[in-house]
């Protein structure tokens, strides 16, 4: 199969630091806490890594549990992650982003605890949103577009 690209948007919206994120034709709203200068109406983009991390996690487990020979009845994933927020902020030079994501796995099988934990490796291989944490991802600024408001004369 060859590569297939996804696409997604994100806007800035009026309020505080309300985004709008889309693809595909689906939206999801993101902000800030309060005490990072959000408004608080939706999960921070770091949160809704985790969350896609889990939410990977979890298809792959699903698509492939058969497979491995495991009659997955529930599956669920509690992720955390590490952050100085002071190094977004520019306060301290520490990283932005996240120094330690932590996950645990649980399954509802009748799979032995040595057939779970070989399935749970093999989860955290396939896994493309932990594959693309846990290696160097190339990113390029492709552009920057200048829109000028519309100004109406008389």
């Amino acid at each position: 199969m060859s590569i297939v690209t996804f696409k997604a948007t994100a806007k800035n919206l009026d309020e505080g630091l309300l985004v709008e994120t889309a693809s595909r034709g689906f939206k999801v709203m993101m902000d800030e806490p309060k005490y990072l200068g959000g408004t608080d109406k939706g999960m921070n983009p770091v949160e809704m890594t985790l969350c896609a991390l889990g939410a990977c996690q979890s298809i792959v487990a699903k698509i492939y549990a058969k497979q491995f020979g495991i009659d997955l009845r529930a599956f669920r994933v509690e992720l955390e992650g590490d952050l100085d927020p002071a190094g977004f902020q520019g306060k301290k030079e520490v990283r932005p982003g996240f120094q330690a994501v932590r996950f645990k796995m649980y399954m509802e099988c009748d799979a032995s605890e040595e057939k779970a934990n070989e399935f749970a490796q093999f989860i955290e291989r396939t896994c493309p949103v932990g594959d693309s944490l846990q290696n160097p991802v190339k990113l390029e600024l492709a552009g920057v577009v200048v829109e000028k408001p519309n100004v109406m004369t008389t």
